[in-house]
């Protein structure tokens, strides 16, 4: 694509010049015109007569509009006159959006009445842009007109977006029908949709002063699309970017920071009570093989360890230093690190952003980008790294290991992670606490787990993403090789409601979140329940082969609530063949159903359970299973897991894996029939014919972001 930059820069340059942030809508033709965005006709008049001699030319009918950088919304000011039909209707609209301007804004700036050729009937839609503080270049896509504030069916997309991205973006709103054609419509012309969006996307990200734009109405029909009204608004005073190290730096320093060879504890301590006591306790009663060197002013021995007075008196490379010291004293003693060449400061104390000592804060950070020292958080609980038996943290203990690795904003969160890492017997490789999140973050780690031999699941709790776009474009890659699952807390944006553009106004919070975490593999987790569950039961499953879902159930009542499930979690109930319904009916009693769900009724021995379970995992075309176990006399609650078990290891054997979960309805010892299923892999919940299937959601959701299904 050609486009003429340099036509756009002299309009962004005149509006700078005369210290205006917005263009007016003949300057935004003159953008659209050097992107190859399709706008009508039009021309600026400041007469009448001058209005009169457009709409001539052009043919009616004609819209005009007020031209004026303080007017950007134009119909709430009564500034826009459709259907214009002749020349006296042009002198009388002429004098009517004057006066309304005039109503509107006593002072305000009018360069004339627009003159635009009216474009004919299509599906009006919303192609915009927005800035993100985190995300950076937003693509946004939705119903336009007057609808969009009313449903706010918008999608959104990094900018630049490619062709394949602006095409699912049409896909992505709830209206998508409506562009494929209702009630005798033609369906409008996709390829001039994403054309457009891809424009408009690639604008944006040549001209990053351009901070929102709006092309709305845009009118989509089958010939082409068309954009009847332009906003651009511009930011000349942007804020400079986050501080990146490279991606071989970020690996070196992450190393040595979770796999240390040598920990200082600066603020180390014998007296019990103290945080940095917490420290040196865990660490040596934790298994950790490393060499540790409390780090104190005044004691010679801490824990029966040489203590140093400045971690510069420590011999050899320091990896990482662990702060367990007041926040007054922090910025001093990280210049020392700095100084020793520590690559990693693991900063516990509080009393810095989170407090609002933002200057203390910025003060550590620019310690820390001098000297090359990364900074985890402050105001956080440290870190565990199961392998290395590390556990760098006041918190308790943990030494349980796993695959699984799991990290959060909230200290709160964080032990809520350990406790039902505990109590679930979860394995973990990792437990992070970031905190503050002055430099390392989440992208940071995902960097780390993507290289880490010990990971393979990432499970997030983050408030904000610091650094989002580098976070998309990490997650991007590290998703395709293993699970991140994320639970981003707080999902209101304020502020929004003030944007100049509609696209602003509705770029909320949630919604960029939910698009770009989705479009970089991310799978959403909506409450901490479901971070923990999806963090315990994804990387246990294998991945599905194709999205055919079979329910086997001993209870009518439970199969249904576990096809509402499907639906709910975005799983696909399979259509069942005709061999395959009559296969079941041999093993099912002949007042069972053999459809799907399978319903083998409640009085029926584990052998039928085995039976029917053994079918669906000999049957190539089913490529999953869900149980519904109902707790009976004739099958109790572990007869029933024992039998499950045996027939999934008897098909493991045979090389034949299917993602299987299991709900268990009964009383009480339904709860050691979960733990039993649980400990052999097959994810099983009691009292719930819900959790178990959004975990296999999860796990469908992860493997279709993949592209391994």
């Amino acid at each position: 694509m050609a486009y003429d930059k340099n036509a756009v820069q002299k309009i962004l340059d005149k509006a700078k010049a005369e210290g205006r942030d917005s263009l007016t809508a003949p300057e935004g033709k003159i953008v659209c015109d050097a992107y190859g965005i399709t706008v009508p006709q039009e021309g600026t008049a400041t007469s009448i007569g001058q209005a009169q001699e457009l709409a001539s030319r052009m043919g009616y009918p004609v819209v005009m509009k007020i031209v004026s950088p303080d007017i950007l919304h134009k119909t709430e000011a009564g500034g826009v006159v459709v259907g214009v039909n002749d020349a006296a209707a042009v002198a009388a609209a002429y004098d009517k959006i004057l006066a309304n301007a005039k109503n509107y804004k006593a002072d305000a700036d009018i360069h004339g009445i627009q003159v635009q050729q009216m474009v004919g009937a299509g599906v009006e839609v919303l192609i915009g842009a927005v800035t993100d503080d985190s995300f950076g270049k937003l693509i946004a896509f939705g119903l336009g007109g007057v609808l969009v504030e009313v449903f706010k069916d918008i999608t959104f997309r990094l900018a630049p977006a490619t062709r394949e991205e602006a095409l699912s973006m049409l896909d992505g709103i709830k209206a998508a029908d409506i562009l494929k054609g209702v009630r005798g419509m033609d369906a409008v012309n996709r390829e001039a949709l994403a054309e457009l969006i891809v424009r408009v996307s690639q604008l944006v990200s040549d001209f990053p002063v351009i901070s929102e734009m709006d092309l709305n109405p845009v009118f989509a029909t089958k010939q082409g699309a068309i954009a009847a009204d332009v906003r651009i608004v511009a930011n000349f005073n942007q804020a400079p970017a986050r501080p990146r190290p490279a991606e071989a730096d970020i690996v070196r320093d992450m190393n040595r920071i979770m796999k240390p060879k040598i920990i200082a504890v600066i603020g180390a301590s014998d007296e019990q009570g103290k945080i940095g006591n917490s420290v040196m306790r865990n660490l040596i009663n934790g298994g950790y093989k490393g060499q540790i060197c409390p780090v104190h002013p005044k004691a010679e021995t801490i824990a029966g360890l040489r203590a140093y007075k400045s971690v510069k008196d420590i011999d050899g490379e320091v990896d990482v230093a662990i702060f367990a010291i007041p926040a007054k004293f922090v910025a001093k003693a990280l210049v020392e690190c700095g100084q020793k060449k520590v690559p990693g400061a693991i900063l516990i104390p509080s009393g810095f952003g989170e407090a609002g000592n933002l200057a203390g804060q910025e003060e550590l950070q620019a310690i820390g980008q001098e000297y090359g020292v990364r900074l985890m958080g402050p105001n956080i609980y440290g870190f565990y790294y199961t392998p290395s038996n590390l556990s760098a943290t006041f918190c308790t203990p943990f030494d349980l290991k796993g695959t699984t690795a799991l990290s959060s904003q909230s200290g709160g969160i964080g032990m809520a992670i350990i406790g039902y890492s505990r109590s679930a017997k979860m394995g973990v490789s990792s437990i992070v606490g970031l905190g503050n999140k002055s430099d390392i973050d989440e992208d940071d780690l995902l960097t780390f787990f993507e290289q880490d031999d010990n990971t393979q699941c990432i499970a997030m709790h983050c408030e904000d993403l610091k650094d989002g776009r580098n976070f998309a474009t990490v997650a991007k890659r590290v998703s395709k090789k293993k699970p991140i699952i994320m639970l981003k807390a707080g999902r209101t944006s304020a502020g929004a409601a003030a944007a100049a553009s509609h696209t602003g106004a509705l770029a909320g919070n949630d919604a960029i979140y939910a698009d770009i975490l989705k479009q970089s593999g991310v799978v959403r987790a909506r409450t901490l329940r479901d971070l923990l569950d999806f963090a315990r039961g994804v990387p246990m499953l294998p991945t599905p082969k194709g999205e055919n879902v079979l329910i086997i159930t001993g209870a009518g009542g439970a199969g249904v609530l576990l096809s509402d499930a499907c639906i709910d979690y975005g799983l696909t109930l399979m259509q069942q063949p005709h061999d395959l319904n009559e296969a079941f009916k041999k093993f099912i009693p002949p007042f069972g159903a053999s459809g799907n769900p399978v319903d083998i009724t409640g009085g029926e021995p584990a052998q039928t359970y085995k039976n029917t379970i053994g079918l669906a995992l000999s049957d190539p075309r089913v490529h999953s299973i869900i149980i519904g176990y109902w707790h009976t006399i004739v099958t109790p609650p572990m007869a029933f897991a024992t039998a499950l078990v045996e027939v999934v290891e008897e098909f493991r054997a045979k090389g034949i894996t299917k993602p299987i979960v299991a709900s268990l309805a009964g009383d009480v010892e339904v709860e050691d029939a979960c733990d039993y299923l649980y400990q052999r892999g097959i994810p099983a919940y009691a009292y719930s014919t819900e959790i178990m299937v959004a975990v296999l959601g999860a796990k469908y959701e992860w493997a279709r972001g993949a592209g391994l299904i």
